[in-house]
This record gives structure tokens, C-alpha cells and sequence, in this order.
């Protein structure tokens, strides 16, 4: 097995993030700073930052509605708060699926499955993520008909998108966008690429699981139903 993966499995961080503490040189298999793709077997030890990890033998799955002001990440180097504070007080080592930028807010899975966490982050599987949209002016038809279609971010065109336009005002539009990419800040740059600006967002569904009976900061562990939904997406 892969140690990104192996790593993932054991619950100290998704494949990404493992893979930047392999980088960072602080991932041993049996004394010795491993590479990335360097392979481990049952028979091996691994540490990170000096201490042993082995993989987790039950998983836990929660959702969280994130509220803007908050970092998605285990720890920040800059010291802001991170969604890992809004957690109870006993709850196991856990990381976030995928991220949410500080100025965003919404639906956040929380959970210590590596193979969930890259089934549901990684580009190849297209599961969906459908954002409440608010913007600074009102967004024109056409504009509506060239984000549908794809824009240019970075050099990069977009994937098809759907939006639903939900209300027009002389102040702004408000929009369910569903997409099937992560971009970093993907659905603020659709916008600025048709000259507008996003004033609130917030994540509303991953696939068909959807936010909801949760207050700005709740966090609830999944029930049976959606862990399986999740498994199976």
C-alpha cells in the first residue's frame, strides 16, 4: 500500500496532506525518511513527527455547518480558528473533506476514512457540490449562458456547470451553482471571469446529501443512511 494512502487509512491526514508531510520529511517507515510512493506492508513501522500511527479500526463520520471566519485545516500556521475547534471535546482525530475558504460557509464533512475522503475530493469521481450564490450586481443572461458552458480561471476552462437562477434584483442574483470540479475558489473566480463579484456563499449539498438542521457551527455525526449514501455516491 502507498504511504499516502497508508496514512490516510490511519487517520492523520487525507492523501494530500499526507503526501505535504511526506515532503516535509517528518514520515518514517521504519526509521528511515521516506519518499513519496514508497510502498509499506503490515510488518512495517511508521511514524510521523516521531510517533508511531496504525490504522483506524472504526471510522467516524460528521457533518458540520462551517461558519465563515474558520479555516479548514487541522492546524493553521497563522494561528486563525480552524472548524477542528467547533468539534466536541471527545471526538478522535478527524480531518476535513475537502475545503472551504475562510470567507465561505456551509456544509463540511468531517471524517477519519481515507478512501471516502479521496473518493469524494478527487476530480476523476465528478461528485457534486451545489453552492448558494449571492453577488454583487445582477447576473446577466448571457453571462448566465457562459458560465453554464464554461470560463477560463488560471488559463483553465471550466467544466459544465448547472445554475439555477433563483432571484434577480437591482442590488444582485441569487443562484444555486453545482459543479463538479474543486478548484481553489473555483465559484468566486467563475464569477470575477464574467465581471462580477461573489458577496456570500455557502455550500448546500455535496451529491444529494444536503445541509440542513444545523445552526451556523453545528456539527452532528452522519446518520447510518448517509454514511452509506456517502460510501456508495
Amino acid at each position: 500500500m502507498r504511504i499516502n494512502k497508508f496514512l490516510a487509512e490511519c487517520g492523520v491526514a487525507s492523501r494530500r496532506a499526507s503526501d505535504q508531510l511526506i515532503l516535509d520529511g517528518v514520515v518514517k517507515i521504519n526509521g528511515k525518511v521516506c519518499d513519496l510512493g514508497d510502498e509499506v506492508n503490515n510488518d512495517d513501522t511508521v511514524t510521523v513527527h516521531g510517533k508511531p500511527v496504525k490504522k483506524v479500526k472504526k471510522y467516524d463520520y460528521y457533518i458540520m455547518n462551517k461558519p465563515k471566519g474558520y479555516v479548514c485545516t487541522v492546524k493553521d500556521d497563522k494561528g486563525r480558528k480552524t472548524v477542528m475547534d467547533l468539534l466536541p471535546k471527545n471526538v478522535e482525530r478527524l480531518f476535513p473533506v475537502g475545503r472551504l475558504d475562510y470567507d465561505t460557509e456551509g456544509l463540511l464533512i468531517l471524517t477519519n476514512d481515507g478512501d471516502l475522503t479521496f473518493k469524494l475530493t478527487h476530480p476523476k469521481n465528478e461528485v457534486t457540490k451545489t453552492y448558494l450564490v449571492k453577488t454583487e450586481k445582477p447576473v446577466a443572461e448571457q453571462d448566465l449562458a457562459k458560465l453554464r458552458s464554461g470560463v477560463y480561471i488560471d488559463g483553465v476552462k471550466t467544466s459544465k456547470c448547472k445554475i439555477r437562477l433563483i432571484e434577480n434584483t437591482k442590488t444582485g442574483s441569487k443562484l444555486h451553482v453545482t459543479i463538479s470540479e474543486g478548484k481553489n475558489r473555483q465559484v468566486r473566480k467563475m464569477f470575477e471571469a464574467v465581471g462580477n463579484s461573489v458577496d456570500f456563499l455557502k455550500r448546500i449539498k455535496i451529491g444529494d446529501l444536503a445541509l440542513s438542521g444545523l445552526n451556523r457551527g453545528e456539527v452532528r455525526k452522519l446518520s447510518p443512511a448517509e454514511i452509506d449514501y456517502l460510501l456508495n455516491i
